[in-house]
């Protein structure tokens, strides 16, 4: 069944650190930008990260600087790790590209 599984959610302490990653099971992701989501306070999701089918990163506002994504074609994953973890970013993570989104991963910072 195609679908893309997300891993690496958990327990995080404030100021911490983790990298999600993200596989595509049964679907092509050459050419096509993969994504990752989470909750937004007032807005139904926002941009953590996109990496374009060409490599190249795009970061939203709400954790630049903070976010790194990176992708390995070959393998269909993608990795986003973050860094200074803060309560803000507690949410469900989800992966996206093309139609398909991921069932996410949840990510808690406290302490």
């Amino acid at each position: 069944q195609a679908q893309l599984a997300e891993s690496g959610g958990g327990a995080y302490p404030p100021g911490g650190s983790l990298t999600l990653s993200c596989e595509a099971k049964l679907i092509t992701v050459e050419g096509s930008d993969m994504s990752g989501w989470r909750p937004a306070p007032g807005k139904r999701r926002e941009l953590v990260a996109t990496i374009r089918a060409t490599g190249d990163p795009v970061y939203g506002r709400a954790a630049k600087g903070r976010v790194r994504i990176s992708g390995k074609d070959r393998e269909r994953m993608v990795y986003l790790q973050m860094t200074g973890l803060r309560s803000e970013d507690t949410g469900v993570y989800q992966c996206i590209t093309g139609a398909y989104w991921g069932q996410g991963t949840q990510v808690t910072v406290s302490s």
